[in-house]
């Protein structure tokens, strides 16, 4: 397993963002996720937008519609951090490290995410980018759900889901793999479309994911 860990979250817990403890473990613990240190975002629905600027705000959360589409552009740099976090208003900002520099489908860390608050609604969560040449825009034909059920939730592994975009862009009728920050592509976002679900929270820990299994 090829692990580059050390720089994102040495980067971290220098500006105090990475939860204290030792680095990640990639054997789950009960809760479905792995031990260790992690970056912990989350996605909370409200029912007004926001109005006040949270531009630079570096709480680790991000304001999203609780009904319709909310957009999370994605900017590539060694840290994770919010850049903004209202995206009530059209779009919200996140920074986060490149997952797949080379493109073989391993991972150089993995998001864990579950659905909290109270039961009842649901959302997804699809990457998705820009063509530079013409302006298209490829939506994933893989996107993150997660529904809030009665019950404790555990979470799960949605690296495959949120660290690429599967589209045909070069239109041979076959799925393309492109690891977020491809330069095939420009503009890199999540799209969240919701259902009345309140939280959603997002884990990112230092170890890989082969998402070719």
């Amino acid at each position: 397993m090829r692990l580059r860990p050390q720089l994102y979250f040495a980067c971290l817990a220098a500006i105090s963002l990475l939860v204290a403890g030792p680095l990640a473990s990639a054997q789950p613990k009960g809760n479905g996720a792995p031990n260790g240190a992690h970056y912990t975002l989350n996605l909370i629905g409200v029912a007004k937008d926001k109005t006040a600027s949270l531009d630079d705000n570096n709480g680790r959360r991000i304001f999203v519609r609780l009904e319709g589409k909310s957009r999370i552009l994605l900017q590539q740099g060694d840290t994770f951090q919010v850049l903004d976090a209202n995206a009530t208003d059209g779009s919200g900002a996140f920074q986060l490290p490149s997952p797949d520099p080379d493109g073989d489908g391993v991972t150089e860390y993995s998001v864990f995410a579950r659905a909290l608050g109270k039961p009842g609604g649901s959302s997804s969560l699809t990457p998705a980018a820009v063509d530079p040449a013409t302006g298209d825009v490829y939506y994933s034909v893989e996107s993150a759900v997660f529904v809030r059920e009665k019950g404790g939730k555990k979470f799960t592994n949605v690296s495959r889901e949120l660290l690429y975009v599967y589209a045909d862009i070069d239109d041979d009728g076959t799925i393309d793999r492109l690891p977020l920050f491809d330069e095939r592509l420009q503009d890199y976002f999540w799209e969240y479309d919701n259902n009345g679900l309140k939280l959603v929270q997002l884990r990112f820990y230092p170890v890989s994911t082969d998402t070719n299994q």
